[in-house]
């Protein structure tokens, strides 16, 4: 942060390897810098009627090229980037990073019907040659319904729709739409069914349980390494847990999974800030049988950290942080 005149904060390049100084960028208001292939990608001026997107050179901060309005990156490749371009109607956007050049442009709405309002959230995650996103529902203080919702699948290359599941949501925690996407159908009396886990190379159902499955109410959700199992953990009292490829349930004894660490986080303590920002939520291990945590349980699952590089890294419930360099191949986690 940095108050000087109508400038909030300043946008610092260092050289990674000494900690010195490059270059610094004033900004009014921003969601932060993300990297976008070769380049870092910076929303500008957010709380302002002419917010843009700027796309930085990382040796020297200066605008290689910028971009009117609200966009965040949803993928990006050494020369390529996908930009979620937020509006009333909002739009993915491939771009060349060099250039500036845009090869192609999907509405979501043309991929998911009308009525999509980002005010419920979204998520987007990435596996071989697609883009698996996730729209949320939203149902405001004078509407009657929700908007529109669901997981639909891309084309990097040229923005083709692959599939689409419309009306369903995805449920917390599980893995990355483009990982291992587990989701729970609604029907147009916002009634919820079972749950499903999808391939997201297609899709298709790889396994579910039915409502009439699930064990009545107080639980949450748990999954194992290899999400091959749903639990459902219910706190120092014996849970449940189902085949999610057979859809039968399955002995609790010795079932372990991975469930959020609290049931009710509490607000970061900042300084001179409102209240209402929270950590990120992170995952601790629990034996489904007693609904106990585990004790010296090891890295929380790939699905959960994803890995870059061949390195995971995650936060324990403290907020401490964690990394591993274990060799797992590149894929993208929970949270991205």
């Amino acid at each position: 942060p940095v108050r000087k005149g109508r400038w909030k904060a300043s946008l610092v390049g260092r050289d990674a390897r000494t900690g010195n100084r490059l270059w610094t960028r004033p900004l009014h208001s921003t969601f932060g810098p993300q990297r976008c292939g070769a380049f870092v990608c910076v929303s500008e001026n957010t709380a302002l009627a002419k917010a843009r997107m700027s796309v930085l050179a990382p040796e020297t901060g200066k605008p290689m090229w910028q971009l009117p309005g609200i966009a965040e990156v949803e993928w990006s490749g050494a020369s390529h980037a996908v930009l979620l371009r937020m509006a009333r109607h909002p739009v993915l956007e491939a771009y060349d990073l060099a250039s500036g050049r845009r090869p192609w442009r999907l509405p979501v709405e043309e991929a998911l019907g009308p009525g999509v309002d980002l005010s419920g959230g979204w998520a987007f995650g990435a596996t071989a040659d697609d883009l698996i996103g996730y729209v949320a529902p939203y149902t405001g203080p004078s509407a009657k319904r929700a908007s529109t919702f669901g997981l639909f699948s891309v084309k990097l290359t040229d923005g083709t729709v692959n599939w689409l599941r419309p009306s369903v949501v995805r449920v917390y925690p599980s893995g990355s739409p483009g990982l291992a996407p587990v989701v729970r159908p609604v029907d147009q009396r916002g009634q919820y069914g079972g749950f499903a886990r999808l391939d997201a190379s297609n899709g298709r159902v790889v396994g579910q349980i039915s409502a009439d499955q699930i064990p009545g109410s107080g639980w949450w959700l748990a999954f194992p390494e290899r999400m091959d199992k749903l639990g459902f953990l219910k706190h120092d009292q014996q849970g449940s847990a189902f085949d999610l490829t057979t859809g039968g349930g399955t002995e609790i004894k010795n079932q372990r999974g991975w469930s959020f660490c609290v049931t009710d986080p509490r607000p970061l303590p900042l300084k001179h800030q409102a209240a209402g920002f929270y950590p990120v939520a992170s995952l601790c291990e629990f034996d489904l049988a007693t609904g106990k945590k585990t004790a010296g349980s090891e890295a929380p699952p790939v699905w959960f950290t994803g890995s870059q590089n061949g390195w995971r890294i995650w936060r324990d419930e403290s907020g401490g942080l964690h990394g591993v360099k274990d060799g797992t191949p590149t894929t993208p986690g929970m949270y991205g």
